[in-house]
């Protein structure tokens, strides 16, 4: 008989945060969901489902996590499975983005990740389980223009991630990022994706150009199917031993390859200089 498990999950208004709060009901487990507004419209969406418990919660505010988690654990008793799934993306070259621009992509993506994790682990070392499931992106493995800052955060959570499972191992703590390409969520639409403010014009005729003027022709065309990534989210969670990274998409597998592929060729290429730096050491 399966174990039920609670679920704490970030960003559920809408997009993989819905529809992995959906798959994990099916599946028999509680949610703590988590949204920045309209806690009763989602829960209505789920007929007051007992299994469910939404709070409100902005990544940024720490003193919100703070009380969200607490909130969660209050009235399901534990916390088992974290989802760090709230974030947004920008459009735009790095020069062209400002300083407060910058700072609220990394706010949302990077350091709101950070507030929950911190926020959950005092809870899962003390049961000496859990599993901390970041979504990251097939940004996060290779740079494109027009989304390099978005695929920057991205970095950092490939980063954090690996330091995470590394540090948490002794507390059978499992860590996971989760590296979707592009499904047909609402990312892509206007909604839900910014454009910096200050456009500079020597950048129209390049691929930051296209990717500003032609990055929401993509919503509803991309290739992968939410329903199915939640399903995957959902059968993760019961893997004993689960990966460290989780490529999800075609797209973010070729993206991967592709990635290390010229990784690869560049340091065997460049392998006599980057050891000339080593001291020499004198036979005796």
């Amino acid at each position: 008989m399966k174990t039920q498990k609670v679920w704490f999950v970030t960003g559920t208004s809408k997009g993989f945060g819905l529809e992995i709060t959906k798959a994990v009901l099916a599946s028999g487990d509680k949610v703590i969901a988590t949204v920045r507004s309209k806690v009763a419209e989602l829960t209505s969406k789920f007929n007051n489902n007992p299994d469910l418990l939404v709070v409100t919660m902005d990544t940024t505010i720490e003193s919100q996590v703070k009380e969200a988690v607490q909130q969660g654990v209050a009235h399901f008793g534990k916390i088992d499975v974290v989802v760090n799934n709230a974030g947004y993306g920008i459009v735009t070259a790095i020069e062209e983005a400002t300083d407060e621009e910058t700072r609220k992509q990394y706010d949302t993506n990077v350091f709101g990740l950070l507030n929950v994790t911190r926020a959950v682990l005092p809870y899962l070392r003390k049961q000496r389980s859990g599993h901390i499931i970041n979504i990251s992106s097939l940004f996060g493995f290779d740079a494109i223009p027009g989304w390099a800052l978005y695929g920057s955060t991205k970095f950092a959570v490939e980063g954090i991630s690996k330091g995470l499972a590394a540090e948490l191992e002794p507390f059978n703590i499992k860590v996971t990022a989760v590296e979707p390409g592009l499904f047909t969520t609402d990312f892509l639409s206007k909604e839900s994706y910014a454009i910096a403010d200050n456009a500079i014009d020597d950048y129209a005729d390049t691929t930051v150009g296209q990717m500003r003027a032609h990055s929401g022709s993509l919503h509803g065309k991309q290739p992968g199917d939410p329903v199915k990534l939640a399903k995957v989210i959902v059968e993760l969670a019961d893997t004993k031993e689960p990966p460290l990274q989780l490529p999800l998409g075609t797209d973010a597998i070729q993206t991967y390859r592709t990635s290390a592929e010229n990784t690869a060729k560049s340091v065997e290429k460049w392998l006599a200089l980057s050891t000339s730096t080593d001291h020499v050491v004198k036979e005796a």
